[in-house]
């Protein structure tokens, strides 16, 4: 299904450099999300990425609204694992 994603190719987009500001990951996730909008593997990839537990920007979602949602990131960058 990965080979389907209307995000081949487009990696900078849906993962942030360690030096990302608020304001530049609003932008980054909004355009993430218009390429989303139009996959059609996007469902499934929405659901790996909950199960799996995976970090960056999948199926339409950030990391903060897969939290929201009830799934947990394994270790959340700045929380140590035993936070959860």
């Amino acid at each position: 299904w990965m080979k389907k994603g209307a995000c081949l190719g487009l990696t900078h987009l849906f993962f942030p450099s360690s030096s990302e500001r608020p304001q530049a990951r609003e932008r980054r996730e909004a355009e993430a999300r218009e390429v989303c909008r139009q996959c059609e593997v996007l469902v499934t990839c929405r659901d790996f990425a909950r199960t799996n537990h995976e970090y960056g920007f999948w199926g339409g979602e950030s990391e903060d609204e897969r939290h929201l949602a009830g799934y947990r990131l394994i270790a959340p960058i700045g929380l140590p694992s035993t936070a959860l």
